[in-house]
């Protein structure tokens, strides 16, 4: 339960801190074989614009920035390691 929470509120908190370093994570239309795709290109290209126009309203300064890309991928090392550690647990403690 504790695992779990931590690796939730860890990766919530790496998205917020991303996306307060002004690099929102924009996801790319999928596509598949039989010609379906979940966003169209236009929608694909409004996104990344917006993503665009988010980045530049940022109140924070350079440094700023910066300091909240190390801190966001901080986090996500914190969410690789609770899994690397909960698959250790399941391999090496049955």
């Amino acid at each position: 339960m504790i695992a779990s929470l931590v690796l939730v509120g860890f990766y919530s908190l790496g998205l917020r801190l991303l996306v307060r370093a002004g690099r929102s994570p924009v996801v790319a239309p999928a596509e598949f074989t039989d010609a379906i795709t979940i966003i169209s290109q236009k929608e694909a290209q409004r996104a990344e614009k917006a993503a665009a126009k988010a980045a530049k309203k940022s109140p924070l300064t350079e440094a700023q920035k910066r300091v909240a890309l190390v801190a966001a991928y901080a986090c996500f090392v914190v969410c690789a390691g609770a899994v690397v550690f909960g698959l250790l647990l399941i391999l090496f403690n049955h």
